[in-house]
Parts: structure tokens; C-alpha cells; sequence
């Protein structure tokens, strides 16, 4: 029996999964990770901190079964499409000063929403695999940010990489990229194996190969890149002789651990959804579809020969903590979700449109997906003057509906255009929330499957663990030997003219603002 560890660094935490071929996580364990918000829409991490923290959920996650370090013979990662910065010496480059090395711009920092919007308005044929227009969120939009307002770092950089790809080069030494990232986030395009020199030149990063150390081919989710080096072994409690496997983006490894179990199985119908801090939206195809809005497509991101379209939304998980932070009554300090979960099923048994006029439009840090727009803003209205508690439970519920109303407005963006999703596979916090569930069965009217598995990302970033073991048909060959339990809820007749109503209402705010409504 092979056993391999799964590792996920997320924005608050880093986890860690013991996995065995079958897809069963023996052990897991996880670690926070600090974070800091220097100014408005600005955030940055550290890579030092995030280290520490994965070594430390890798080594609580082995102490915590029977399993030896040297039974580990691969290992792999997921992680959020940060920006990781290290000088010529392999050291952190440093953004802001403090007590950490602070030299990440986070996935959702927003510092460089001019210079995405300078490249969406430039025309380049990059942005035909961006859905006609690039995100602040990506990487180029980040480092044109950085050449142009920190000169004094771009002199010093020697190396620039998602996060998952530092993490692969800090354990194995290997400077290759992951197609999943590099065509994702930095204009990579998997179709010709290539860059666009002349569009990195227009934007005036002709030197970026050379500063960033990025390799002339990206290499296929689940390659192999040598074995962990002496350090790396040392600092993971594992051993020389276990195997580092190309990573991905957490969202993807989310959409591998769900809807790639099932490829075969009208892949067109199914889109994983990634539900946390963020949404994201991820959908298969054996066919090529631009989606205007939405990101992709990108060749083999997840699987390889088929194209990836990626939606999402940038708040969702963040945007219902927010809001409690907010509004919250004192005595929604403990576990606010879980109480305030179980009080909304009742209420809306009772009265299904006990929100009445009550509506919120989620879009508090821009929209992602379908109108990529980053500096739409957040609202909330029809309020009235009523028992405060009242309003309170009002505007969750509300913001709850509002964050499935936003996903089945993706859904209905990528029908359009050749999908036909009817089934929602479930993975990240939200699959834990009765509410969420529910709200997104019943708001989108597709059934909402989830997965037996208790950490669908954490096992994708094991299936690409994996994968490095096989020669042909990697994905395929892993995930054939693994079980697919699962369990479907789907739409509740009794809420579905409320929430059709309801969505009416929503997409007529989009409709004022003169966005194209699908």
C-alpha cells in the first residue's frame, strides 16, 4: 500500500492529510497563518510563516497515526493563487515591515485593480483565455503593480511564483510551474506550450522570465519533481526518499477531488464548487468554450485533455462573517454560524419569504464572475425600523441567498454557452452549513452532491500526489482505484417560487447598472 500527504494552504490556515490509494484520509491536522492588511484592499502573508505552518500540520497529521515517515512516498500541494517574492538569495523580499517577513500579495489583495484594467483594455489575445478581461486578483496585473511602484524590490527580485509553486521548489528544488497556475494566473497559454513575450513586453515586463524565474513550459498537474530535499525532509518530519508531484491552485484541487472523480459521467453537467472565504466555480469540458466573464478556458488545469472555465466570487464565507461583525448582536458571539444556521432553517419552515423586501447585492470587494468588474460594491436594502434582532437574521439570510443567487447567475452564464450544468458537486467550508446547502440547492435548482470525502481539496492535491507514480492516463488510473461515495440533496419544491422571485429581484439591480444579464 503507497501512502502520499495532501497539503492545502489556504488563507487562514495550512492542512496537512495522510492518504492512502484509495482515496481514505488517515490523519489530518492544520496550523493558522497570520495575515496583514497594510491598507485598504491590500493584504500580504508570509512565506517563512506559511512554511512553519505546513511543517507543523504535516508533522501533527503523521504523529497522529501509525504510519511511518518513510511509508510516505509522495507528497503534493494545493494552495491559494497568492504571489510569493524572494530575492536573488532565496530570501523573502519584503513588502511592509513588522514582526513577519511579509513578502506575499495575497490572492484577493486589490493594489493593482488600474493595471488589470490597462490590460483588459489593451485587446492582447492573452485575454482570450481570461473570458475578455483579467483579474487584479491575477499575477500580472500584480508584478506590472510592483515593477512600477516598488523599483527598489524589482531590482532585487530572483524569484516570483504562485504559491503552490514555491512550495514544490522549497521542497524538491525544482523551478518547474504547474500548468494549472502558470495558465491560470500569469497568461501562460497550455494550447501553443508558450508565452506571449510580445504582450509581457507591451505591458513592460519583457525581463519577467529572467526576475521571476519562470520556466519556457509549464509541466502537467501531478508531474514529478525529484524527491524532497535534505531540509525540506528534516523541517517536514519525512523522509529523502518521498517524491514531490506539481501541485495546483486550491480551487482546482477542490474541483479534482470532486467532479474529477467523475470524468466520464457528463463532465458538461457538473461544476464543483469550492465554497469557503471565496467561492469558485470550476467546470470540465472535452470541448473548448470562451465564456465572456469567466475565466478559461485553460487546457489541462485540472485534467489533462480537458479545458477548465473557472468563475467565482471573492466573497462569500468573508462576506457572512462581515456581516456579523456588522450587525451581530452581543449574543451571537459563540459559533455565530452554527446558531444562527439552525434559527434560519426554522424561520423560513415557518414563512419561506420571512426576509420580505430584505435584499443584498454580494458583490462587497467587486464582482469575479459573470461581469468581472472588481470595483463593483456591496448593498443592502428594503431595511425598515424593527426589532434590531429581527433586521439582523433578515440581512444573514438575505446575504446567504444572495451568495447562491450570484452562483446560479455563473451557472446560467456557462449554459449559455455550452454547459449544461444541472449538478453542483460541494466541497470547502460550506459543505459543513445545513443553510448553505440548502440555499444552494433550492437558489439554483440543481441537486448539490456531496462528497463522502471529508476533504475534497486535501484529496485532490493527493490524486496529484499520486499521479507522479503512473506514466499514461495519470488522473484517470488514481482516481479509478478510488471510492466515490456520495450524497445528493436536492431542490425543495416548497422554496422554489420564493427563491425564482427573489433572483428576479437580484438580476434586475445588474439590469439598472447596464450589465449584460444572461
Amino acid at each position: 500500500m503507497r501512502y502520499v500527504i495532501g497539503v492545502d494552504v489556504g488563507t487562514g490556515s495550512a492542512r496537512a492529510g495522510l492518504f492512502s490509494e484509495t482515496g481514505q484520509m488517515l490523519a489530518t491536522a492544520s496550523h493558522s497563518i497570520p495575515i496583514k492588511h497594510p491598507r485598504p484592499e491590500w493584504c500580504e502573508q508570509s512565506s517563512t510563516r506559511i512554511w512553519t505552518s505546513v511543517c507543523r500540520s504535516v508533522r501533527k497529521c503523521m504523529a497522529s497515526t501509525s504510519i511511518r515517515a518513510e511509508q510516505v512516498s509522495g507528497i503534493s500541494y494545493s494552495a491559494t493563487c497568492s504571489l510569493v517574492l524572494l530575492d536573488r538569495s532565496d530570501q523573502p523580499l519584503l513588502l511592509s515591515e513588522g514582526e513577519e517577513a511579509w513578502n506575499i500579495i495575497v490572492w484577493m489583495d486589490h493594489r493593482a485593480i488600474a493595471e488589470a484594467a490597462e490590460v483588459t483594455q489593451s485587446g492582447s489575445k492573452v485575454l482570450n483565455n481570461l473570458g475578455g478581461t483579467i483579474s487584479p486578483e491575477m499575477e500580472i496585473p500584480k508584478l506590472m503593480w510592483l515593477k512600477r511602484n516598488r523599483p527598489d524590490l524589482w531590482t532585487e527580485l530572483g524569484f516570483a511564483g504562485d504559491l503552490t509553486d514555491y512550495l514544490t521548489y522549497r521542497s524538491s528544488g525544482s523551478v518547474k510551474r504547474s500548468v494549472c497556475t502558470l495558465g491560470c494566473k500569469w497568461t501562460y497559454d497550455p494550447d501553443k506550450a508558450a508565452w506571449d513575450k510580445t504582450f509581457l513586453k507591451k505591458v513592460g515586463l519583457e525581463d519577467l522570465m529572467d526576475k521571476a524565474r519562470l520556466p519556457e513550459q509549464a509541466v502537467s498537474v501531478g508531474s514529478p519533481l525529484g524527491f524532497l530535499r535534505a531540509e525540506a525532509a528534516k523541517d517536514l518530519g519525512l523522509t529523502t526518499k518521498c517524491r514531490v508531484a506539481t501541485g495546483l491552485i486550491d480551487a482546482h484541487a477542490g474541483a479534482l477531488g470532486t467532479i474529477g472523480l467523475f470524468c466520464e459521467d457528463h463532465i458538461q453537467k457538473r461544476m464543483a464548487l469550492i465554497a469557503g472565504t471565496s467561492n469558485c466555480h470550476i467546470a470540465l469540458s472535452k470541448t473548448r468554450w470562451e465564456i465572456p466573464g469567466v475565466w478559461g478556458p485553460y487546457g489541462g488545469a485540472v485534467v489533462d485533455g480537458m479545458w477548465c472555465t473557472e468563475g467565482g466570487q471573492s466573497a462569500s464565507g468573508f462576506l457572512l462573517d462581515y456581516i456579523i461583525s456588522l450587525l451581530a448582536p452581543s449574543q451571537f458571539k459563540q459559533n455565530p454560524h452554527d446558531v444562527l444556521a439552525q434559527d434560519l432553517i426554522a424561520l423560513t419552515d415557518q414563512d419561506t419569504n420571512f426576509a420580505g423586501d430584505i435584499e443584498v447585492i454580494p458583490d462587497f470587494i467587486g464582482n469575479r464572475a459573470p461581469f468581472a468588474n472588481p470595483e463593483l460594491r456591496g448593498t443592502i436594502s428594503g431595511l425598515t425600523i424593527e426589532d434590531p434582532l429581527s433586521t439582523f437574521r433578515k440581512v444573514y439570510w438575505a446575504t446567504a441567498a444572495s451568495i447562491a443567487y450570484g452562483t446560479k447567475l455563473i451557472i446560467d452564464q456557462l449554459n449559455n454557452y455550452g454547459y449544461e450544468i444541472d449538478t453542483i458537486h460541494l466541497s470547502g467550508g460550506h459543505k459543513k452549513s445545513k443553510l448553505m446547502i440548502d440555499m444552494y440547492a433550492d437558489a439554483t435548482e440543481c441537486d448539490v452532491v456531496i462528497s463522502k470525502a471529508e476533504e475534497p481539496v486535501l484529496l485532490g492535491a493527493a490524486i496529484a500526489a499520486f499521479s507522479q507514480f503512473e506514466e499514461n492516463d495519470s488522473v484517470s488510473v488514481v482516481t479509478s482505484r478510488m471510492t466515490k461515495e456520495i450524497k445528493v440533496q436536492a431542490p425543495r419544491v416548497a422554496h422554489r417560487d420564493m427563491h425564482r422571485k427573489r433572483y428576479q429581484r437580484f438580476l434586475k439591480y445588474y439590469k439598472r447598472h447596464g450589465f449584460p444579464v444572461p
